[in-house]
């Protein structure tokens, strides 16, 4: 596939605070990649520079080939943006607003109607369409947001948080149409969010960012490749009694990089080999008793504790 969206030693600064930290990033045309990280992370300040809306400090971008600090205009017409703030005029209807989309984006009232009823049914937005926009829940607005920015039928849809404040209905509802879409319409797309379980469920890779750097990306199994290298395995259990000598007995096995207590109970092994029948043995000979050992693959949960866990409150400026 060719690329569609270039990022090259992106960085910009907000005094001496580093928003975005030398990003290089290549997005595939027709692909859905999702930003995922906490808030304050540079998710949205990276969005901005794509859109042409606030200049870097240094770095390049290059979107359908287009320099989006020169030439800003030329990348809003072909990129449709959903912001996580969304605004419609709740005195009109879903139509109504559609079609005011239309008109600014130079369509005819003929082609506009038409698009828009379209894309009405195609978000499942029928009944609703003579609707006034200030009835419409979270999801109907989250819903309708889509369907106005594929009214200038762009090239590429960026989507910023777009589940926030939905229902568990709601997001999986929201996640199928974003999929739907991308498939049907062969978009690229670049989802925004920092919400692992929902990201990993579209997107066909993923950048984790971390306080401004981009600490990995793929998809999942590369995800755990590069971030768990030297600790491919997980062994977990539950044994009582559980002390602090017999987890430090656990330590001296060879292998074990390190091991996290998780309640009185229960502690998690990262090692590195498969290491489950020198842990069994450890508590067993200790005089413990051993309920429960099971080994597990790395997956979105261990990333998200790992590099995730308490990063909201851990920045001292909030740059998203």
């Amino acid at each position: 596939m060719a690329a569609i969206i270039e990022i090259n030693e992106l960085t910009k600064m907000y005094g001496e605070q580093k928003a975005v930290d030398q990003l290089t990033l290549t997005i595939e045309k027709g692909e859905v990649f999702g930003l995922l990280g906490p808030n304050g992370a540079g998710k949205s300040t990276t969005i901005l520079m794509l859109l042409g809306l606030i200049e870097p400090t240094s770095g390049t971008i290059r979107v359908n080939g287009i320099d989006p600090v020169r030439n800003p205009l030329e990348v809003k017409r072909q990129v449709g943006y959903l912001p996580d703030n969304l605004g419609f005029y709740p005195q009109m209807t879903g139509l109504d607003n559609l079609l005011y989309i239309g008109s600014l984006n130079g369509l005819s009232q003929t082609k506009a109607k038409k698009l828009a009823y379209e894309l009405l049914e195609q978000v499942g937005l029928s009944e609703a369409a003579h609707k006034k926009t200030g009835t419409y829940s979270r999801g109907m607005k989250q819903r309708l947001g889509i369907a106005e920015v594929l009214m200038k039928e762009p090239e590429i849809i960026i989507l910023d948080e777009p589940t926030l404040g939905l229902d568990p209905e709601g997001v999986r509802d929201l996640l199928k149409l974003i999929r739907r879409l991308n498939e049907e319409r062969k978009m690229t797309i670049l989802l925004s969010s920092h919400q692992l379980h929902q990201v990993q469920q579209i997107c066909d890779r993923v950048g984790i960012f971390v306080k401004g750097r981009l600490i990995a990306k793929g998809n999942l199994s590369e995800l755990v490749r590069q971030l768990f290298a030297n600790e491919p395995h997980i062994v977990e259990a539950k044994t009582s009694p559980l002390d602090d000598a017999l987890l430090k007995e656990i330590e001296t096995i060879k292998g074990v990089v390190h091991i996290e207590k998780v309640s009185t109970e229960s502690f998690i092994c990262y090692c590195e080999i498969d290491l489950s029948a020198e842990i069994a043995e450890k508590i067993v000979s200790s005089g413990a008793k051993l309920y429960m050992l099971n080994r597990k693959d790395f997956g979105l949960d261990e990333i998200y504790h790992r590099y995730f866990e308490g990063r909201e409150t851990d920045e001292t400026t909030t740059v998203r």
